[in-house]
């Protein structure tokens, strides 16, 4: 599997959720790293980036507004959605694309078009209700020490 041609065909993908909203897409760094072959993009419009990392599979999914940034599971959770598609489980690695693709466009608005201080909000939000860690992610009753 190429990076660089995964990222290319999962771009293509992306596309018509990005395009529409004004976002072109920026390749970024590729190569060989210390857990093999990698390439990354963004899109961008104004202060506005969605940054992408494919290695295996896509796996570093990120939103910034200017020098904010937030994971697409944050961000997913600000918007009031803990049912995402992305990251699915496929042995497909467009099918990661295709979920991302999903949930911006069912739950992305925020982000695609609404104004700085929605996105901002949604932002604040992610970071006022962080994923607990560890155990906490437990509910009491899965609790080991319960």
């Amino acid at each position: 599997m190429n990076p660089d041609q995964v990222l290319q065909d999962g771009v293509a993908i992306l596309d018509g959720t990005m395009r529409p909203h004004g976002f072109t897409f920026v390749p970024g760094d590729s190569g060989i790293g210390s857990g093999g072959r990698f390439a990354s993009g963004t899109f961008v419009r104004a202060g506005r980036r969605l940054e992408l990392h494919f290695r295996h599979s896509l796996g570093l999914v990120a939103y910034h507004l200017g020098p904010i940034a937030r994971s697409h599971e944050e961000f997913m959770r600000a918007v009031g959605s803990g049912a995402g598609r992305y990251p699915g489980f496929s042995d497909d690695p467009l099918q990661a694309f295709r979920d991302l693709a999903h949930d911006l466009e069912r739950y992305g608005q925020a982000f695609l078009s609404g104004p700085d201080a929605e996105l901002r909000a949604a932002f604040d939000r992610a970071a006022a209700h962080p994923r607990p860690q560890g155990l906490g992610r437990l509910s009491p009753g899965e609790r080991p020490d319960r």
